[in-house]
């Protein structure tokens, strides 16, 4: 009996260790490889960067931290705090640089914002208004590109939004015209798009919580396309009327090759919006 008890612990500690080496190669396996990369070049010279993308952390109720309203109240409630980091990475310590009499504005916007008393503590894409840019590279919501020939056109899900940036270097409209989402006139070099957008109407803000620029600003986007499957979006932001500085945020988008778009129709004054969320909740 102890002969047969002693053959069968061997047995199984052969067993055991020649599954080793299985379980070490499935840990040290290498992750599938992206996308093919560089992508492919289109008849008009642009690299192939169509599809649907989607940021990674999504969410604009503040920059910094880069917050979303859904953590925002999920924190209200349990109390726990996370550390979040700032989607702001010019200047080093993650903060706007406003000039003094903007900061004053920008924290009367955030204490009133939960209990306003006139319409503009009212966030506008609280008020389904065209979040903007560059508010609209990091809302909680997919992103199609299409590139027809000397263009790239941006199509949201939400907000029926759309830009559509030509590349033929035709000059910016005449700053006497103001739009949600500015003129943007683009240029590639090499795998990064590079948009200069101008003539921004200032009515749109950054988050939530009341971050803002004037009618002044000026945006260099940045589409820094990493691989075929992650792109980082940056965006410096001039505009001396309410800034010390230019400053810089950076957002990181997936591409998102399974997503379907669904129709997001947003509009003020909304009566079914908590009957509808939570139907979706269940």
């Amino acid at each position: 009996m102890r002969r047969h008890h002693t053959l069968l612990t061997l047995g199984i500690a052969t067993a055991l260790l020649s599954l080793t080496p299985v379980v070490t190669a499935q840990e040290s396996a290498p992750e599938p490889p992206a996308a093919p990369w560089p992508p492919v070049t289109l008849p008009d010279g642009q690299p192939d960067i169509q599809g649907v993308w989607r940021p990674v952390i999504g969410g604009t109720q503040s920059l910094n931290p880069a917050m979303s309203s859904g953590q925002f109240f999920e924190e209200l409630v349990t109390g726990v705090r996370e550390d979040r980091p700032s989607r702001i990475v010019d200047p080093e310590d993650g903060s706007i640089p406003y000039q003094p009499w903007a900061a004053a504005l920008q924290q009367e916007l955030e204490a009133a914002y939960q209990s306003p008393t006139r319409p503009e503590h009212i966030d506008t894409q609280t008020r389904c208004f065209v979040p903007g840019v560059p508010r609209l590279l990091y809302i909680p919501t997919s992103l199609r590109i299409l590139q027809p020939p000397g263009s790239v056109v941006f199509v949201w899900e939400q907000y029926h939004a759309y830009r559509l940036i030509p590349l033929d270097e035709r000059p910016h409209v005449s700053p006497r015209i103001k739009l949600w989402s500015g003129d943007g006139r683009g240029r590639w070099e090499g795998n990064t798009l590079i948009v200069d957008t101008r003539n921004l109407n200032a009515k749109s803000r950054l988050d939530v919580i009341g971050d803002f620029f004037s009618d002044q600003a000026h945006v260099l986007e940045r589409y820094i396309f990493i691989d075929g499957s992650t792109m980082h979006y940056e965006a410096t932001i001039t505009d001396p009327t309410v800034f010390t500085r230019p400053w810089t945020m950076r957002v990181e988008h997936r591409r998102q090759p399974e997503l379907e778009f669904w129709e997001y129709a947003c509009h003020e004054g909304e009566r079914d919006a908590g009957q509808t969320s939570s139907q979706f909740d269940n």
